[in-house]
């Protein structure tokens, strides 16, 4: 006898996706749906159909930028865009050499591969994909010392896709192998936040009024993925608390989270408040503010830092990190010093 689930009327849209991640049920599945990015999208839908038209399989393609903008999802829709399988891993995924001979010896012919955060590949393992991405081949050395030979294993067509959030630290040879291109994911507007958002809590049938979607777009750092992650935390908030999704509960939710007006969060408003109060606005070096906040360099440099530098908050100027006018008006400082040093 079956049990007919009765759905709890507080969860909105959630019994639908109840066994699915949120993030996957919001990720576009169509071009159309994907929001944003149309110089990439033009020039990838081009490559698609062009390789369609003569039969072969796409060319290798490298996407890269900050976290959050969509290499994933562009990855996906590529995949289903031509109805090819995709197999996923990461750079850190593949240790050995015979990890990334396992993945691409089982690729079906026209197989999708997609490695994220590919400059974290093993710079052995890197030599390997060379001639697997340039001639379909792959070079397998059995044995050590005067004995050792080399295989060479024919491999099926596939199509690499990678993504990486520092494209710096990937090799020339690697970066030139990528022949459909390598493109760079840009911050999105606050208009297109903003149809993200409703496309979003349309699919969590949220209702979810114009004024909160605003609130929220202006705060998301021109992120889809941090424009998701307040919309579900706003969601959370409006229903435990038994509330519309106006503008004053965004504003109350966004609050718990500490995220201010225009999307500062704590980390962000105490490396300012160090650099200004403890440095008098700056210029101070790298080291200095990360040893006085209690975090890596790394974190400053790539998480903190370039949404204060988008605002124009935060200047890097040969002799250090320097705090802005606009930065010392948005915490409520005197600017007068500050823009003394500037001078």
């Amino acid at each position: 006898m079956s049990r007919k689930k009765k759905k709890d009327p507080r969860q909105g849209g959630a019994s639908k996706i109840e066994d699915t991640f949120l993030d996957q049920t919001l990720r576009p599945t169509r071009w159309d749906e994907y929001i944003g990015q149309k110089h990439i999208k033009d020039n990838v839908k081009i490559l698609l159909r062009a390789a369609e038209e003569r039969g072969h399989i796409p060319e290798h393609i490298l996407f890269y930028g900050p976290p959050g903008l969509g290499k994933t999802t562009l990855a996906h829709l590529i995949a289903k865009e031509t109805g090819r399988q995709m197999k996923i891993t990461s750079g850190p995924a593949i240790v050995k050499v015979g990890d990334l001979a396992s993945i691409l010896t089982n690729l079906s012919p026209g197989d999708i591969l997609f490695i994220d955060e590919i400059h974290r590949l093993n710079k052995m393992v890197e030599e390997i994909l060379y001639p697997a991405m340039e001639s379909g081949v792959l070079d397998i050395i059995i044995g050590k010392g005067p004995s050792a030979r080399t295989i060479q294993l024919d491999l099926p067509p596939f199509t690499l896709i990678a993504a990486t959030t520092r494209v710096a630290l990937i090799s020339s040879p690697l970066r030139s192998r990528f022949s459909g291109g390598v493109f760079r994911l840009e911050f999105y507007s606050e208009n297109e936040i903003a149809e993200i958002i409703q496309r979003s809590s349309n699919l969590l049938e949220t209702k979810l009024e114009e004024e909160a979607l605003k609130e929220i777009a202006k705060r998301s750092r021109f992120t889809p993925r941090t424009a998701n992650y307040f919309l579900k935390r706003c969601r959370d908030f409006a229903q435990v608390n038994k509330k519309n999704l106006d503008q004053k509960t965004v504003k109350e939710a966004l609050s718990m989270l500490a995220v201010d007006d225009i999307g500062l969060n704590s980390s962000d408003r105490k490396f300012l408040e160090i650099l200004i109060e403890k440095f008098g606005g700056g210029p101070v070096g790298l080291k200095t503010i990360g040893a006085a906040m209690s975090e890596e360099e790394a974190t400053v440099e790539e998480v903190i830092e370039p949404y204060l530098i988008q605002l124009g908050l935060l200047e890097r100027t040969p002799r250090g990190r320097v705090a802005t006018k606009k930065a010392y008006e948005h915490l409520g400082f005197d600017s007068k010093k500050g823009q003394e040093k500037l001078i």
